[in-house]
């Protein structure tokens, strides 16, 4: 028998390596797991869809190319905690520590990096 452990799901498809590498090293530094997929050509906003409704915590992030998104189950489709076209290594490792803490139910990272 295969048990899954609770993780954040981040979909991939062609994603740029600095800006996965951000967003896994945000996701460690609160302390979470996740588990990366490269998946057929999709949207960001689809395939964060699809991460956050197939994770067990509920959060998943979309990454394609370098656009990046954070979505959590229960949004409707289009709706996004955040999203970004070319985001900053700030952004990105934000984007990672704001799906655990949207989990873990604290506030969110603000510093946008700009």
């Amino acid at each position: 028998m295969i048990i899954k452990k609770p993780c954040i799901f981040i979909y991939t498809h062609n994603a740029d390596n600095s800006v996965l590498k951000e967003v896994c090293a945000g996701i460690e530094e609160e302390g979470v797991f996740y588990d990366t997929t490269e998946f057929p050509d999709e949207c960001m906003k689809k395939l964060a869809y699809k991460a956050a409704r197939d994770s067990m915590l509920g959060s998943g992030i979309g990454i394609f190319g370098t656009a990046v998104c954070l979505k959590m189950r229960g949004l409707e489709k289009g709706r996004n905690i955040e999203s970004y076209l070319h985001p900053t290594q700030t952004q990105c490792r934000n984007i990672g520590a704001n799906s655990a803490r949207a989990i873990k139910k604290l506030p969110f990272k603000e510093d946008y990096g700009l």
